[in-house]
């Protein structure tokens, strides 16, 4: 897997970040979606560095030019509910791309520190032979990720996949990385280096999903 952490080098992006994290500024929701967002157009950005490019003509009001433009079917896909925002500023930028959203969700039995993910939900396109970018904010043990992947393959095999995270721990890099394929990107904004024992991001920010959207009833 082509791993990009963006973090490795300073960039406002940091300030994005930071507000995610303080306590005090992440109860503000709207500005912790609009952070979420504005890290999406960041990563979309770096992104659109490695795909596909080809020429076309184009007329001005004053004559033409020839530019490279984008040539990929892109299918944005982002996992509910925390997802939203983060796959809302990916579209900012990849304005023509289909969409695709599906849940996946931590189930707790009796033991609130063991869980199993489940997915009940999938609204999506043809995946055949298209870049699939597929957007989770937070990478904690990565197997959100992979059953969402796993759920996507009846829709069809993608040209290349791309993975987008706001916040990762270390073991959920390395567990997706040994169930994607190796020609696999993910980008991803910082890197934290460890989980709890429920599985959290240490030091992390929280559950993204409540904080963006308000806390919910867990059953």
């Amino acid at each position: 897997m082509h791993i990009h952490n963006l973090t490795e080098e300073n960039s406002i992006l940091n300030t994005f970040i930071s507000e995610m994290r303080d306590v005090n500024i992440q109860k503000d929701r709207m500005r912790f979606r609009r952070n979420i967002e504005r890290i999406g157009e960041i990563l979309g950005y770096e992104i659109s560095k490695v795909l596909n490019y080809k020429p076309a003509l184009i007329e001005s009001p004053l004559g033409t030019c020839e530019m490279n433009i984008m040539d990929n079917d892109i299918v944005l896909c982002s996992i509910l509910r925390a997802g939203v925002p983060l796959h809302n500023g990916l579209l900012n930028y990849f304005d023509n791309a289909e969409n695709a959203f599906i849940s996946a969700y931590r189930h707790h039995h009796k033991n609130p520190d063991s869980f199993e993910i489940v997915v009940e939900y999938s609204a999506c396109p043809s995946l055949e032979n298209k870049t699939l970018i597929l957007a989770d904010p937070m990478l904690a043990t990565g197997q959100s990720l992979v059953a969402t992947f796993e759920a996507l393959k009846p829709f069809g095999k993608p040209k290349e996949v791309h993975v987008v995270c706001v916040i990762g721990a270390q073991d959920g890099i390395d567990y997706i990385s040994k169930h994607f394929s190796e020609d696999t990107h993910l980008w991803i904004a910082t890197v934290d280096p460890d989980l709890n024992e429920k599985g959290y991001i240490m030091p992390g920010l929280g559950d993204a999903g409540d904080l963006a959207f308000g806390e919910k009833l867990q059953q």
